[in-house]
């Protein structure tokens, strides 16, 4: 056991556990080769690209979600603010394309739908204007071709596992709620690698931090102080900003109150951690009559579409509320109520915002070269 037992959060699906069951023997093999990945790219035998531009990776340890998506929200939005021109590089899970490059947002206009290029990559280029949004499979190809789109900043969307580019911050994310899972290496647990890999970030953030959670969330924090004392440890949470909907142009049009129609909702979400929407509406005093769960990433079919609308009849709800990640899944689909989307925000500390942007400012040119040189087999 990696963790304490009282840190230990326990899986929420049974077919989860049974995987986990199943795969525990062979979660020793998949860890020592992820040693020996990480050993190729720290010793020079797998080639590591240093670009021309400040690079911030968002990763996690665990598998599901931390709250990735709201952080690079959040940067790329400070980043904006501070007169930089910043990208997101994404592998664009769940997409369908096969393209070594696709340009999702060139800053101005979404190009790309999110079955071509993944839900959350649409995602942040509709939420994001101003900012460009690229996927690809090799991280480095879509990294460089932001940069001669004219981009100053990259931000790695879940790159901490993604060692080919080189990072000038490298954050790792915890979710309060969730911690490190239950604590065992993939495919036996929630780990993507043992634990020895967050010697190489440059600090950590626990995300989604509340009240309820706060205890538990400061007592992995110290146990991550005792293992890693140099590196620094941020707290993060999360705020309703208001609701969205979707308009004839199948975009994001912001709402701000509540509608009356969540008088009575049919809750719907498709993400890793459904408890984790759930713990929002009740936060945010919705009356949820039903509430449906979808695989992350899901692509809404014909025979989805029908199930919804029978448990809406069933229940007898007045609307839909979801995420603004699935919304983007279901774009204008009729569903005989109206479909509202929760707008979070995320808030972080003072110090975590001075550290980002004294990174950026702080890359000294010329170095590029001399650190490309260096990491090259």
């Amino acid at each position: 056991m990696l963790w304490p037992a009282n840190l230990v959060q326990p899986c929420l699906f049974m077919e989860t556990k049974l995987l986990f069951m199943f795969g525990r023997p062979f979660a020793p093999l998949y860890g020592a080769l992820m040693r020996v990945r990480e050993g190729c790219y720290r010793h020079g035998l797998f080639k590591v690209e240093r670009l021309p531009v400040p690079v911030i990776s968002v990763g996690n340890l665990t598998l599901g979600g931390t709250g990735k998506t709201p952080m690079v929200q959040f940067l790329a939005r400070l980043l904006l603010e501070h007169g930089y021109r910043p990208a997101v590089v994404s592998r664009g899970y769940g997409g369908s394309t096969k393209e070594a490059v696709n340009v999702v947002s060139d800053g101005r206009n979404v190009l790309l739908p999110a079955d071509l290029v993944g839900d959350e990559p649409r995602l942040l280029a509709e939420t994001l204007p101003g900012v460009m949004v690229l996927t690809g499979v090799v991280r480095r190809l879509p990294a460089r071709h932001a940069v001669d789109m004219g981009a100053d900043v990259l931000l790695l969307d879940d790159g901490f596992q993604h060692l080919a580019v080189a990072r000038d911050l490298d954050l790792v994310l915890f979710s309060a709620d969730y911690l490190a899972g239950n604590s065992r290496i993939f495919p036996g647990g929630d780990l993507r690698e043992p634990v020895a890999a967050l010697n190489r970030c440059s600090c950590f953030v626990l995300t989604s931090v509340t009240d309820d959670n706060r205890q538990r969330a400061e007592s992995f924090a110290s146990l991550l102080r005792q293992r890693f004392p140099e590196k620094s440890i941020f707290r993060s949470s999360v705020r309703l900003t208001g609701y969205v909907e979707r308009d004839d142009a199948d975009r994001f049009t912001f709402l701000g109150e509540k509608p009356v129609a969540c008088e009575r909702a049919l809750a719907l979400c498709g993400i890793a951690r459904p408890e984790s929407f759930k713990k929002t509406l009740v936060g945010c005093s919705i009356d949820v009559c039903d509430f449906l769960t979808m695989p992350d990433h899901h692509n809404y079919k014909e025979a989805d579409i029908v199930r919804i609308r029978r448990r809406i009849k069933k229940q007898g709800a007045h609307c839909i509320v979801t995420t603004e990640k699935d919304m983007v899944k279901l774009g204008r689909v009729d569903l005989g109520v109206p479909v509202y989307g929760l707008r979070l925000q995320v808030g972080v500390e003072d110090e975590f915002r001075a550290i980002v942007l004294k990174t950026v400012a702080g890359r000294a040119p010329g170095t590029e070269k001399a650190e490309q040189s260096s990491t090259s087999p």
